[in-house]
């Protein structure tokens, strides 16, 4: 399977996917920490991806959506943003409803 086709499959598998370094228990960077753990905070499921698992999803999910850095947050397989984003719509009181909408469109 192609690299970018199987960066479509893994995020057309969940409502929401955020690629990172490391996981959400064991984070390998601090970015990635903070936008895993802004997420697990809102209490709706997520998805992630460990880019250090796969050097082809590594290598290739900048050029999937133009987006260069890590982490990278899909909601319904649309590129959110990255970490400074899904700080910000938490800041914002936005999130948590968007997570969940994002969830509830899966599911329909």
């Amino acid at each position: 399977m192609e690299v970018l086709e199987k960066i479509q499959k893994q995020v057309d598998s969940a409502p929401i996917v955020i690629y990172m370094k490391g996981t959400p228990q064991f984070p390998q960077c601090g970015f990635s920490a903070r936008a895993s753990q802004t997420l697990a905070e809102t209490e709706v499921e997520f998805a992630f991806v460990n880019i250090f698992e796969d050097q082809e999803v590594f290598q290739h999910l900048p050029e999937f959506a133009d987006w260069p850095t890590f982490p990278q947050i899909y909601f319904n397989s649309e590129l959110i943003g990255g970490g400074d984003i899904v700080i910000e719509m938490a800041e914002m009181g936005t999130l948590k409803a968007a997570m969940e909408e994002a969830v509830q469109k899966f599911n329909n």
